[in-house]
């Protein structure tokens, strides 16, 4: 079977920066293969354009520039913050609350951000919610592992059920 539409796709990959030699961002082997809903939108459009029609055995290699992936960095995504939004009964959880550190956040819609900590400087936080592979070119190499039809209910809740999925 080919990878299309409705398709519920098995596959390994290792993913590295600008090329097949850039330093490694993530791998994915056979043990625990990643798998997914084909077309449904939450893949990268034009990493799907890759793996279209291809089946299970199938190798591939592909490079994504930035604009195809996740997109330049923006500067609109780097916001200093009043450093009171992070105290919790008053104080500030040192814990939590450090450069370098990933931050859930909310915006103003109520959407879950993850935002980085860039600096700390007095009563303001400076935060990057940018996603941490912007502004990277990405390189991917892999294999199908598995190419099934996906079942009425995997199409109309839009992923794959593992035996362990509940609404």
């Amino acid at each position: 079977m080919k990878i299309a539409n409705s398709t519920v796709v098995s596959m390994t990959y290792t993913l590295t920066e600008n090329d097949e030699n850039g330093s490694m961002i993530q791998e994915v082997n056979n043990d625990k293969p990643f798998v997914f809903l084909y077309g449904s939108g939450f893949l990268l459009p034009k990493f799907e354009e890759h793996i279209a029609g291809l089946e299970k055995g199938a190798e591939y290699s592909f490079p994504l520039k930035s604009n195809n992936a996740y997109g330049p960095t923006r500067e609109d995504a780097l916001m200093e913050l009043d450093k009171k939004i992070f105290e919790i009964e008053g104080k500030i959880d040192e814990s939590i609350l450090f450069v370098g550190n990933d931050i859930p956040m909310q915006n103003n819609e109520g959407h879950t951000l993850m935002g980085k900590v860039l600096e700390i400087s007095g009563d303001k936080v400076r935060m990057d919610f940018n996603h941490p592979l912007a502004g990277k070119d990405l390189f991917f190499k892999g294999e199908i592992v598995a190419v099934r039809k996906a079942t009425p209910e995997e199409i109309e809740h839009g992923h794959v059920h593992d035996g362990e999925h509940e609404h």
